[in-house]
């Protein structure tokens, strides 16, 4: 589990997030929505340790990621998966090679383990066939399951998936986010997505978190978001901007 207690971050005299109190379970999808330039971006990069928080706790499994010694904190590290809004791929390695990339940089396994797990990887993306070929070679769609596997290699804890319907079709959103709610459910990972897509909130939200200006306006699930957004003004004109 992945617990957030007073989290408040600033920028010089600007304060980006007041008081963050969440908590984020194993096995099910966890979104973070809202508007462009209401903290979603900043509270992600203080979870995943890309920025430090002025005040409050970053608990990974009771482990307290923000005043934990340098070499505890890789540890965690080792147990986060990134998937990212532009995939990040290596355009001179093949989609393979991508996958493999931080098995290489972080795990003791030898060459063919790490073949087998990247074969696995693949596999479970349904991109079995695809090894050899290049991420100029392949789809938009193809390089975010790309980008999935890359993020499971390391037999991962926790996941963090920023906006992965970002310049995807709406079918193809759908596959990304069945995936991903497969992929979540089946290795009982704890799961943070952050989105725009409210399709995606109707369809996998179990755990929505709603952010507005730096602030928690609301939480709960994708069955209670509906009767939220006619009570809470912000929630409900999020809701209806998204959808035009």
């Amino acid at each position: 589990m992945l617990e957030l207690q007073n989290i408040n971050k600033s920028f010089d005299d600007k304060q980006v997030l007041f008081d963050i109190n969440a908590k984020f379970e194993p096995g099910v999808p966890n979104l973070i929505i809202g508007a462009s330039g209401g903290g979603k971006s900043v509270l992600l990069k203080c979870m995943v340790g890309l920025m430090k928080p002025e005040k409050g706790n970053i608990l990974y499994d009771g482990r307290d990621f923000v005043h934990l010694e340098y070499e505890q904190v890789k540890e965690i590290r080792r147990e986060i998966g990134m998937l990212f809004q532009g995939t990040a791929l290596f355009d001179s390695l093949t989609v393979a090679e991508n996958v493999k990339f931080p098995l290489k940089m972080f795990s003791k396994m030898n060459d063919s383990e790490m073949k087998d797990r990247v074969n696995f990887c693949l596999e479970r993306v349904q991109l079995g066939g695809a090894g050899e070929k290049y991420p100029a070679e392949i789809s938009g769609g193809m390089k975010k399951r790309v980008g999935i596997a890359r993020a499971i290699a390391m037999n991962i804890k926790y996941l963090f998936c920023d906006e992965p319907n970002s310049g995807l079709d709406p079918i193809t959103s759908r596959v990304i986010d069945d995936l991903l709610l497969d992929i979540t459910a089946e290795y009982g990972i704890t799961t943070m997505i952050i989105s725009h897509d409210m399709k995606t909130a109707f369809d996998i939200g179990d755990k929505i978190l709603f952010l507005y200006e730096g602030k928690i306006r609301w939480q709960g699930s994708k069955n209670e978001i509906h009767s939220a957004g006619k009570e809470i003004k912000e929630l409900g004109a999020f809701i209806a901007s998204s959808q035009i």
